[in-house]
């Protein structure tokens, strides 16, 4: 049977990071929506498929799955809209919303955020993200290797994040450790690229302990991010999209690094990515399975997120799940 993917918001990131897969996939149908309809009819003439003239003609078509690829600015209220229509799947891209852009993320852009998940969860519309960084290499190899060689719950962490990549990078904070419970945090004083660092101190839900530090001080042909994560049982440390992949194991006595062969760039793994998340989502509706990554995950780093900007401002710790209920 036919998969039918309809695709709101035909700008680059649709043309450059999902559609030359998706074009290619034997089994999909293409639908496009833009409210600049040149552009998705551009999208017809490169990828194939076809353009509806508004949301409701999209959804008509009872689409598997809609991808709401629409600038962050956008996201909230072609989300709100598409909702209106009862959809099966929304697939997000990241962050799940940012009115202001994912550089200037407000506390509003949670509460809206969670609307659209409550809004999603009455109309029975399964939501997921694309948190393409999960599906690196490195990533599920050490997710591979937490639990075969019995790693044991995360007790410390930090991070270095290039802002090109925070989201993402939140996010594998809640992969390999979960939700946090509370931050406090400071703001540099130091504008780089029109954006002052940002310093913050956490524990996780589970007891786990770190610091993470945004910038966009670090130049581009350096590392994007260090993370250094601490377990019960081992330690890993990641460095940049390409970057190796090191593993301190006390039970061998060695330190391991994984790296990708050579003639590969941080643009090619980038890329690859993006084909990973969505042949796992892909396969996720084939099988009438859950989505490889919910909408919930979104929620959890516009949280993280929120209660940043709230500590900064306010000037104090915060409760983070009090404070923002994930409640939806």
């Amino acid at each position: 049977m036919p998969v039918k993917i309809a695709v709101v918001g035909t700008g680059n990131v649709a043309r450059n990071n999902y559609l030359p897969y998706l074009s290619k996939q034997k089994d999909v149908v293409l639908t496009y929506y833009s409210r600049t309809r040149s552009k998705a009819e551009a999208c017809v003439g490169i990828f194939g498929g076809r353009v509806a003239n508004s949301i409701r003609e999209l959804l008509a078509d009872e689409p598997d799955a809609v991808l709401v690829l629409t600038a962050e600015t956008q996201r909230f209220e072609a989300a709100m809209a598409l909702l209106e229509g009862k959809p099966k799947r929304l697939f997000f891209e990241k962050p799940l919303v940012a009115q202001n852009g994912q550089a200037k993320v407000c506390e509003d852009d949670f509460f809206k955020a969670r609307e659209v998940l409550q809004h999603a969860k009455a109309v029975g519309a399964e939501t997921a993200m694309v948190f393409n960084y999960r599906f690196f290499e490195q990533t599920v190899r050490a997710q591979k290797m937490i639990d075969e060689r019995r790693f044991g719950e995360l007790t410390q962490a930090s991070l270095f994040v290039n802002y090109a990549c925070w989201s993402h990078c939140i996010d594998l904070l809640h992969l390999f450790g979960g939700r946090a419970a509370r931050i406090s945090a400071l703001a540099g004083e130091v504008p780089y690229n029109s954006a002052v660092d940002v310093i913050g101190s956490f524990q996780l839900l589970n007891g786990a302990s770190g610091t993470i530090l945004g910038t966009s001080g670090s130049d581009f042909n350096l590392p994007l991010y260090d993370l250094i994560f601490n377990f019960e049982c081992g330690n890993m440390r990641f460095s940049d999209l390409d970057g190796p992949l090191e593993i301190f194991d006390p039970t061998t006595r060695y330190r391991e690094s994984h790296l990708l062969i050579g003639n590969h760039s941080r643009w090619d793994q980038y890329q690859a990515s993006f084909e990973k998340s969505l042949a796992a989502y892909l396969d996720s509706i084939r099988r009438g399975a859950p989505p490889p990554v919910p909408g919930l995950a979104g929620l959890e780093e516009l949280q993280f997120e929120a209660a940043l900007q709230r500590s900064i401002a306010q000037k104090r710790p915060i409760d983070i799940q009090q404070e923002f209920s994930l409640d939806t």
